[in-house]
């Protein structure tokens, strides 16, 4: 730690602000220690620094301090984090400090939460297929190790379920190497915490996972650190202890709130909605960190859940994440009233779900042969099948042709069978494409088009 400089001069508190004069050299993101009159202390962080002023938002409440009694240091560095491989199995809060009870982390080293960018020319191409062991992700939208794929949701929808299943069943197909994984709990309930730490604990991927959680009722510039401590450690344990480390960051539409909460409190002009103008370069800064580095044996497989507000697609949140992402994964509210968990939209009209990544993770050695052919025709047949399910509300079933009807049929079965699956339901990649076929061998072999015929000689079942 650099050395610390001490001053007297607090002007004002308003609610988590200190607003601090005649300070000198003071940094943007600059970590400071404020000095409370009994004695004790509470982190802060500088939003901005001008003309001899600073302001402060302190990192936790401000209730009981006063100006004549506190002081703030100046720690002339940004917020660091100590890193260990013993943080596997841990609880810790926004700020890095055990929330399990158990004893505070003895570091292996001390790392700045901001990172390091990626050396383009280092970073090597994504191409080993996870296995989820949900057919709608491994079939469909393939997660390839080093991604960043994130999860677009909304209010009420299980994207907690999705996230803990994946967190529980996801391997390199062909290995038996579990990954460690990072969880960020941003902005997030009581009760949605309760529910990881459960499902974790139950299935034993706690003893491999490091938790971060940070709640509602938390400093908003803690929500911003949150992600980024969480990144931190995971590119610790992947890139110096050669793991490969599947990070999910749940709620990023709570991160960019407390993003746009800052942003007003440093009285900063507001974009789109009122989220600062910088938000594209600050999510960047944040999915960016996922990847694969050439000579290095770790990876960093990135899945952001957002919950878009009003299911808006075109809101900021979704719409930034989708340029800077490899793909996302679309909730669709209308799957999951008819009951079909998770209910993962493949339509490729309207909400669209897609892997940029999935060509490189698929076929012959990876998964099957057959991938990419079967994956096009049951998305081609879905999208047929809601075409004739429209219709049918129209003019009636009955007035529908013996095609449109096997379309229907073939929707319903998608839905049923392919789609949906248990919380526990683990399927291997020869499952999911099995049952792909199944469905599949409902039509005619002349009618399978995206199909290399040697592939339909070999697999179709009727």
């Amino acid at each position: 730690m650099k050395f610390a400089i001490e001053y007297n001069t607090i002007n004002s508190i308003q609610g988590p602000l200190v607003i601090v004069e005649n300070v000198r050299h003071a940094a943007y993101n600059e970590i400071v220690r404020v000095n409370m009159q009994n004695g004790n202390s509470v982190l802060g962080q500088v939003l901005e620094s001008s003309a001899g002023k600073a302001v402060v938002q302190v990192f936790g409440s401000t209730e009981g301090l006063n100006i004549k009694d506190t002081s703030v240091s100046f720690l002339g560095e940004t917020m660091r984090v100590g890193v260990s491989e013993d943080m596997l199995g841990r609880v810790l809060d926004g700020k890095g400090k055990p929330k399990d009870g158990l004893s505070e982390i003895i570091p292996e080293e001390k790392r700045d939460v901001n990172g390091e960018p990626i050396n383009p020319m280092a970073r090597a191409m994504p191409g080993d297929f996870i296995q989820t062991g949900i057919s709608s992700i491994d079939g469909l939208f393939t997660l390839v190790r080093g991604q960043k794929l994130p999860i677009f949701s909304g209010a009420g929808l299980n994207h907690n379920e999705l996230a803990a299943q994946i967190t529980r069943q996801a391997k390199v197909k062909g290995t038996e190497e579990e990954f460690a994984v990072v969880f960020a709990g941003i902005g997030i309930l009581q009760e949605d915490a309760r529910f990881f730490m459960r499902d974790f604990e139950r299935s034993g991927a706690l003893k491999r996972t490091v938790a971060f959680i940070n709640f509602a009722s938390d400093p908003s510039v803690e929500r911003i650190m949150t992600p980024r401590l969480a990144l931190t450690t995971a590119e610790f344990l992947a890139f110096e202890k050669h793991m490969h480390v599947l990070v999910i960051l749940t709620d990023m539409t709570m991160y960019a709130e407390a993003l746009r909460e800052v942003s007003s409190a440093r009285e900063e002009v507001p974009g789109r909605r009122g989220y600062p103008g910088y938000m594209y370069t600050d999510f960047s800064s944040i999915y960016e960190r996922a990847g694969i580095v050439e000579g290095k044996k770790g990876s960093i497989t990135q899945l952001p859940i957002l919950t878009m507000p009003a299911d808006d697609l075109t809101h900021p949140i979704p719409d930034l994440t989708g340029y800077i992402t490899e793909g996302q994964m679309f909730l669709d509210r209308e799957l999951a009233n008819k009951g079909v968990y998770p209910p993962i939209n493949p339509s490729p009209r309207g909400s669209k779900s897609l892997s940029r990544l999935m060509n490189y993770g698929i076929g012959a050695g990876k998964t099957r042969e057959d991938h990419r052919g079967v994956t096009d025709q049951l998305i081609g047949a879905y999208a047929k099948a809601l075409e004739a399910r429209n219709l049918s509300a129209i003019v009636g079933s009955e007035a529908l042709s013996a095609a449109d009807k096997r379309s229907l049929k073939f929707g319903e079965e998608f839905e049923k069978r392919f789609l949906n699956q248990g919380f526990t339901e683990n399927r291997d990649i020869e499952t999911t494409l099995n049952i792909g076929w199944d469905l599949l061998s409902m039509f005619d072999k002349e009618e399978l088009t995206r199909i290399k015929s040697a592939y339909i000689e070999k697999y179709y079942k009727r």
